[in-house]
């Protein structure tokens, strides 16, 4: 028979089995829902995370791009830099081949025996030129520079171990016999300075005109004979002086020039 006691516990079974039935229900209703709520309130912070990494990562793609290609342009600019280096030498090179080219045509080096030189500066205020022979190529003061056409241009006046100065036949201190090709008209010519020169102490029983072309005699030894000077470009003749003068025109031009010969025996 059963007792009151075991009455009384039967209800008690059933109402803790039917808490512990609506525990676990809930509990797995409640944890559904808690994993819904998460990944709701999370998605939206993964979402950012994921977009912040990507957008770090195409940065960080992109500064390493911009690098390269920094990297890049600096190393084309170089590149660059080098084929007009080998460009300018190779403008330099023809322009020597040129120069020696034209000298040969005119048997230059059959009359004269002579040293190849570049001009590396210029003083036109001044009247001097520098080249790149000096005492080291056996250049001696007084010789004479000329270019491939055979046009004088001056004569060393400072010699240095690498290098030579060139007072050009305008400047101030320089006079030397000349003549004109083909009437003979003979004289002194005479630096003014400032590019400019003029024929002095010409007869005035001679006729000279304008384009009269001047030319280098072996008189005085300071040039070799028949170098090209300039020619007339205004003929000076005064009842009250002795002799008559021109201004002459040089045939050389410094800013179309870059290499001349230095004569070393004549």
């Amino acid at each position: 028979m059963i007792n009151n006691s075991q009455k009384r516990r039967t209800p008690r079974i059933i109402v803790i089995a039917i808490v512990v039935v609506l525990t676990i229900l809930l509990s797995s209703i409640f944890k559904s829902n808690v994993k819904n709520f998460f990944y709701l309130t999370s998605s939206s912070l993964q979402k950012s995370f994921w977009q912040i990494g990507g957008n770090t990562s195409d940065f960080l793609y992109s500064f390493l791009r911009v690098k390269d290609l920094k990297n890049d342009n600096e190393q084309l600019i170089l590149d660059n830099q080098k084929l007009l280096l080998q460009v300018s030498a190779l403008e330099d090179l023809e322009k020597e081949n040129q120069t020696l080219r034209e000298a040969l045509e005119i048997n230059l080096q059959k009359d004269f025996e002579m040293v190849f030189s570049q001009i590396i500066s210029k003083d036109i205020s001044e009247d001097f030129i520098l080249i790149d022979k000096g005492s080291e190529d056996n250049i001696l003061k007084d010789m004479p520079v000329i270019n491939q056409e055979m046009v004088l241009f001056g004569k060393i006046s400072e010699v240095y171990g690498s290098f030579s100065r060139v007072a050009l036949i305008t400047n101030e201190n320089c006079v030397f016999d000349a003549k004109t090709i083909g009437k003979e008209i003979y004289g002194i010519v005479k630096g003014k300075g400032n590019s400019n020169l003029y024929f002095d102490l010409i007869s005035r029983e001679v006729e000279l005109k304008e384009k009269d072309v001047l030319v280098t005699t072996a008189l005085g030894g300071k040039f070799p004979q028949n170098l090209l000077i300039g020619e007339v470009e205004k003929v000076i003749k005064e009842d009250t002086k002795p002799f008559q003068s021109a201004d002459i025109k040089p045939f050389f031009d410094l800013e179309k020039t870059d290499n001349l010969f230095i004569i070393t025996n004549f």
